[in-house]
């Protein structure tokens, strides 16, 4: 699953409104990644869920895979 990189350039975190990681998770699923609150938000069918309370906490080893997927 890719998101478009005009929409990807446009996307911001909705709590600090800084830029997103478009990345892969362990099971193959897109998330849109902040690696300075280290929260992910989800892709739901090609359609980013920016809803503060569906981002979830990312371990500090998932924090690592997705820094370097970048």
């Amino acid at each position: 699953m890719t998101l478009d990189s005009t929409l990807l350039s446009l996307l911001a975190c909705p709590q600090d409104k800084g830029p997103l990681l478009l990345v892969h998770d362990d099971q193959g699923a897109a998330v849109l990644y902040n690696p300075r609150l280290r929260r992910a938000y989800p892709v739901d069918n090609g359609i980013p869920v920016l809803l503060v309370d569906e981002a979830r906490e990312v371990s500090d080893e998932e924090h690592t895979a997705f820094v370097l997927q970048d």
